[in-house]
């Protein structure tokens, strides 16, 4: 079964029930649940997810969120080393005509190291850079 990306927008929809796209995120996740892909993610990934929490006062909920991650046996959490921040920064000042974010940009140069071709995200960006979203 090939990896797919595991986006922070898509982690933020399954823990949030005012996100616009909890539902979608919550059904596409139970769909998934009993043949889950290996999910791969980066160490950016992570720190977002926890620091959204962390700075709006849900401090046991960014403790929650990052020790699912960390222990799932189901992610891969690859930690942004300086060779990997250097190649997502190339690609960030490659891109001026879009709006991608260094966390994006490090994304995409995961996924096509390792060949992963799909994201679990709501961000119109992996689709801008050639990448299949879902849900």
């Amino acid at each position: 079964m090939n990896a797919v990306f595991l986006d922070t927008g898509y982690l933020l929809a399954l823990e949030l029930s005012n996100d616009v796209n909890h539902r979608a995120a919550q059904a596409h996740w139970q769909h998934l649940v009993t043949a889950l892909p290996p999910l791969v993610t980066t160490s950016y990934v992570f720190d977002e997810a926890v620091t959204f929490f962390n700075s709006r006062g849900h401090h046991q909920k960014a403790v929650q969120v990052g020790d699912s991650l960390l222990r799932s046996s189901s992610v891969q959490l690859v930690h942004v080393d300086e060779i990997l921040f250097h190649k997502g920064w190339t690609l960030f000042q490659q891109h001026q005509d879009k709006r991608f974010s260094l966390t994006d940009c490090v994304s995409f140069v995961v996924m096509r190291e390792r060949g992963i071709t799909t994201a679990f995200t709501f961000d119109r960006h992996f689709a801008q850079a050639g990448f299949t979203k879902e849900p």
